[in-house]
């Protein structure tokens, strides 16, 4: 759906908008397959780029807690390691636990506004772009994962992880490690966050000069304009721009200011 609208109040007033909303679902009719007893695996009727994962209840307490819970078959794994849900009730972790979680990882709904205003010598304009109805994972095998090929930890991470000192089973990140946990190294809703966002993609604010000034100097038009992109984004998701996904530490989207002027002869 596509909108737009123009309106002058005068020669010295006027204004231009549009908006533009897409949908777009997807689903697997027909797989080939296993016959699963679980209906949970299957893919019938779920999008095309929809994630399986455990349901992660919360981290394990102490080491009594991890002895008296369904073992989990992802190697090693402790007190501060997540916890995930026995989702079939047979006593133990496994591929068989897996269930759709999040939303696709491809946006269902893209969406923008923009608009345009002159008053006088004036003139403004400005743009919105957003998305909703997605999910994405935050790299816990790398990119982020603190120690791991030498990585730095995230502030975010030094505040709030699990330890003998702080024994939050909902900690932002599990029990740290020098090597790769891969217990807590499974696709799970631990780790899945909101991808949705509103941004404000780009500003530009602008004024041409009287046209008895630049007379003068033989020029036909002049405006002079101050201009921005990605100025603002609004989203759930705190610790990087939502855009970069699980690359959070990957070259970041650029915040761009320009001053300028036009001339024409």
């Amino acid at each position: 759906m596509s909108l737009d609208f123009t309106q002058s109040f005068s020669s010295n007033f006027w204004i231009t908008a549009r908006g533009n909303f897409t949908y777009a679902e997807s689903k697997f009719e027909i797989v080939e397959e296993p016959q699963y007893k679980e209906k949970n695996l299957s893919r019938v009727g779920l999008p095309l780029s929809q994630t399986w994962g455990y349901i992660a209840e919360r981290l394990f307490i102490d080491q009594n807690d991890v002895a008296n819970s369904p073992v989990q078959n992802f190697g090693l794994y402790e007190a501060g390691d997540i916890k995930y849900k026995d989702v079939n009730g047979d006593g133990q972790i496994t591929t068989l636990d897996r269930v759709p979680i999040g939303f696709p990882t491809d946006p269902e709904i893209i969406y923008g506004l923009g608009f345009s205003t002159g008053f006088k010598r004036f003139d403004f304009s400005c743009f919105f772009q957003g998305s909703a109805y997605s999910s994405f994972w935050i790299n816990s095998d790398g990119s982020t994962a603190p120690y791991l090929n030498g990585q730095q930890m995230l502030k975010a991470y030094a505040d709030s992880h699990w330890s003998e000192d702080n024994r939050n089973i909902y900690s932002l990140w599990p029990r740290l490690s020098t090597t790769l946990n891969s217990n807590n190294n499974q696709v799970s809703t631990w780790f899945m966050r909101d991808g949705s966002f509103l941004r404000l993609k780009s500003v530009e604010f602008g004024y041409s000069l009287p046209k008895k000034l630049i007379q003068k100097v033989k020029l036909n038009d002049t405006r002079v304009y101050f201009s921005g992109t990605n100025l603002a984004t609004w989203s759930k998701f705190k610790l990087w721009d939502v855009e970069m996904g699980s690359n959070g530490l990957g070259y970041p989207i650029q915040q761009v200011y320009n001053f300028g002027i036009q001339l024409i002869f």
